[in-house]
């Protein structure tokens, strides 16, 4: 059977060769998209992060979030596990219960970023102050032992003297628990026999 396309035969202009038109559409075709290629999105009038602007009264092309505004899974409404404070006052107090688990990542967590200044046993002769660094405080002193929890809480978060804040480097819940581990250094260098268990005295060399 015959095609109605047998006897279609593509004729080119006169002087023009097959690859010469085939150039040819090439440049057609490419001239037709160029129409849809515009510098808008590359010339559109925009500010650059910290570029100032004359826009705005301030002289800044950056806004402020609207008051109120809370980054996503950022709505931080206990006082307490946030910023170691209760009603504007340090707290004493822990924002949850501090279990086995939570003193061994406590532990875990001191060592890693306290330990290297403040020494593993919290007299504040660490590694870092052996080579030069200023004497810490100790753990173990009169002021420091009496000082309520949510002392050491703000001061991990935010530093204190030459310390600085630790506030994006550890969680609140760490920070808790390493507050809670800092308890712990400073009950074992001052606790009294009374309280060690009696299958533990020998150990020491005690009886009571």
């Amino acid at each position: 059977m015959k095609s109605r396309y047998s006897n279609f035969v593509l004729k080119y202009p006169p002087g023009i060769a097959p690859t010469a038109h085939a150039w040819l559409m090439i440049v057609v075709a490419c001239a037709f998209l160029q129409q849809g290629c515009r510098l808008d999105m590359h010339l559109q009038p925009k500010y650059n992060p910290e570029v100032p602007s004359s826009f705005f009264t301030n002289g800044s092309s950056a806004r402020e979030p609207v008051p109120g505004t809370v980054a996503r899974g950022q709505l931080r409404t206990d006082e307490l596990l946030y910023t170691g404070m209760e009603n504007g006052t340090v707290s004493n107090v822990f924002p949850f219960a501090i279990t086995e688990q939570d003193m061994a990542r406590g532990r875990e967590q001191y060592n890693i970023y306290c330990s290297p200044c403040h020494d593993y046993a919290g007299y504040g002769n660490g590694m870092i102050v052996q080579r030069g660094f200023p004497q810490l405080p100790s753990y173990h002193t009169d002021r420091l032992r009496s000082a309520p929890v949510g002392h050491f809480f703000g001061v991990i978060t935010d530093g204190f003297g030459l310390m600085y804040s630790y506030g994006t480097r550890i969680a609140p819940d760490d920070r808790w628990r390493i507050v809670a581990y800092i308890r712990a250094l400073q009950l074992s260098q001052h606790a009294p026999v009374q309280d060690v268990p009696v299958n533990q005295l020998g150990k020491l060399g005690v009886s009571r």
